[in-house]
């Protein structure tokens, strides 16, 4: 979100710029309706990418979606983040475009066929942002590292609930594939560096 004052009225406005082509828009002020302008493609990089989300004594958080399961709380801990949890996607959305922690946890409750009904608000997070992002679905019936599950889930990763006291190493293996498929991408943007 990137925040701009009306030149008119002066009513601080946020904008969802990853929703806006990479171009001069209009649109107006929704309190005195004076045309304002916002050109993505003039962002400041810095801006475009906020740092990931910590607590008050910066450690990194994970954001769960759903109900809690236990022993993930330790697992993330031991992974080095805390952990936000919210029952709801249309809460964990809200959160994860205000903050994009780099760990998104989903436990639906209860699991379904894909589509996850449940969990559509935080499915459908465009590809750009899904990027900033590993979505990792925790679940019964589903056997972790399944890929053809995460595919149809639309997840970064499936993990059997069985399985969560392994978190911790079944996300890093997991997670360092993805790092790997996706550094030509982020090369290309200019968001990472080669080793």
């Amino acid at each position: 979100m990137v925040k701009i004052t009306c030149n008119s009225c002066g009513k601080q406005l946020s904008i969802d710029e990853t929703k806006l082509p990479m171009k001069e828009v209009k649109f107006p002020c929704p309190q005195c309706k004076t045309d304002q302008y916002f050109d993505r493609s003039k962002m400041d990089p810095a801006e475009a990418a906020p740092p990931p989300v910590a607590d008050e004594f910066g450690t990194p958080q994970a954001l769960l979606v759903g109900k809690e399961i236990p022993g993930i709380r330790d697992q993330v801990k031991a992974i080095g983040m805390g952990l936000m949890v919210t029952p709801t996607a249309e809460a964990g959305r809200d959160f994860y475009y205000r903050e994009y922690p780099r760990l998104v946890i989903l436990v639906p409750d209860p699991m379904t066929p894909p589509p996850l009904q449940d969990m559509a608000p935080m499915l459908s997070v465009s590809p750009v942002d899904r990027r900033k992002g590993f979505f990792v679905l925790v679940a019964d019936n589903l056997r972790t590292l399944d890929g053809n599950a995460a595919f149809l889930y639309n997840v970064s990763l499936v993990v059997a609930t069985k399985d969560v006291p392994q978190f911790q190493k079944i996300h890093a293996d997991a997670y360092r594939f993805h790092e790997k498929l996706y550094l030509h991408l982020s090369l290309l943007s200019g968001q990472g560096t080669k080793d």
